[in-house]
């Protein structure tokens, strides 16, 4: 860093005029580029995964429990879980890349390196060129997982769920609990399951066409296997079966030796899956709302991302010694608000309150608006324009 200092005279009178001319070398510029991108990438990189692994402990409590109660098998826990922090990954990188720019650049100026680095001439350029060595690919991974990973690992739970129900059988039913077997729900319980998969003293009801109620009592059960692969059987053996109206005396009772009990198992590929789980392609295509409606909110997660980066820029900047945390309580107000109304701008056009061709834009139009505005009162570009 240098300055020059220049001295000018007039004819007739002695007029002085000195000016400091403040240059940063380029060597300068990166190393100060440098000292700012890792400042950003290690606080993002901390609180990115802070967040991550807070939600993949609650996530880990729930998968366990549905282990527990077989809706999933044990050797995919950990792949949902997997699949979960893809999930996850893409609204934890927006709000993490937000929050590491707010506590880097707070650092910054509490400890006063910020204005000496203005001082310098180091203006929002500065800031936003080694900021965007982070951005740019974060946002592209983003808008991947948004567009492609997160639907993809929606699907996959899906699959892995309903592959959990369609190889359910008696081993999975705990002895001594009543248990919901099969899409029709029936409600079974064995005092005793062996390792065979075969009970002993069943209780079955279920519920069959008009209001009729079935009721079966067997010392033994077990599972078939039949030609058809979306059938199986539960065959009893040596028990009584009552069926009929509840409430009414028409009952009819049956015993017998041995009855087979035919069920459905769940189908693997759902006829009309969730919109978060259906392929961009399809949804591009779409004229339904609620497909237009994620299509827009799959985009809008890289946006987002982009605008909450340079939107965190002018909102850390504070006066020195004013703390490292005392514009995050506005950074977070500014967030919440921002996510509410890309939620709430996605199902009114689900709704069809609003039209598809506005949807969610309006939102990122909003929040542009706001941070052109931040940068322009913060450096004076306001002040001159109105001038």
């Amino acid at each position: 860093m240098f300055f020059r200092l220049s001295r000018t005279k007039q004819c007739g009178s002695l007029t002085v005029s000195a000016y400091r001319s403040y240059v940063i070398p380029l060597p300068v510029k990166r190393i100060l580029d440098r000292y700012i991108f890792r400042e950003i990438a290690v606080t993002w990189l901390g609180v990115t995964m802070v967040l991550l692994m807070i939600l993949l402990t609650n996530q880990f409590a729930r998968i366990l429990g549905d282990v527990a109660k077989g809706k999933l098998p044990k050797n995919a826990a950990f792949d949902v879980i997997g699949l979960s922090a893809a999930q996850y990954l893409t609204i934890l990188v927006p709000i993490g890349l937000f929050l590491a720019v707010m506590l880097a650049l707070g650092r910054l100026y509490r400890d006063s390196e910020m204005p000496a680095m203005m001082a310098c001439r180091v203006g929002p350029s500065g800031i936003y060129r080694p900021l965007m060595w982070l951005l740019i690919p974060l946002a592209l991974g983003v808008a991947w997982l948004s567009i492609v990973g997160a639907p993809a690992a929606h699907s996959k739970i899906a699959q892995i769920a309903a592959e959990a129900k369609r190889e359910a059988d008696l081993a999975s039913i705990e002895p001594g609990r009543f248990t919901v077997v099969g899409p029709d729900r029936a409600v079974v319980y064995g005092e005793r399951v062996s390792p065979e998969g075969i009970m002993e003293n069943v209780f079955l009801e279920r519920r069959a066409a008009d209001d009729v109620v079935q009721v079966v009592v067997a010392k033994r059960g077990e599972q078939v296997e039949s030609e058809d692969p979306n059938t199986r059987f539960l065959v009893l053996h040596e028990g009584r079966r009552y069926e009929g109206v509840p409430g009414t005396a028409g009952f009819r009772v049956v015993e017998f030796v041995e009855h087979g009990i035919p069920y459905q198992l769940p189908s693997l590929s759902e006829s009309n899956p969730k919109a978060r789980e259906i392929p961009f392609d399809r949804l591009r295509t779409s004229t339904d709302l609620e497909h237009i409606a994620e299509m827009q909110w799959r985009l809008s997660v890289p946006i987002a991302t982009i605008l909450l980066a340079l939107l965190a820029v002018p909102l850390a900047r504070s006066r020195p010694r004013e703390g490292r945390y005392g514009r995050i309580a506005i950074g977070l107000l500014v967030f919440i608000i921002y996510l509410n109304l890309l939620s709430a701008a996605k199902a009114w056009t689900e709704e069809g309150s609003i039209s598809p061709q506005l949807g969610v834009w309006w939102v990122h139009g909003c929040v542009v608006l706001f941070t052109l505005t931040l940068i322009g009162m913060q450096n004076g570009w306001l002040r001159r324009i109105f001038r």
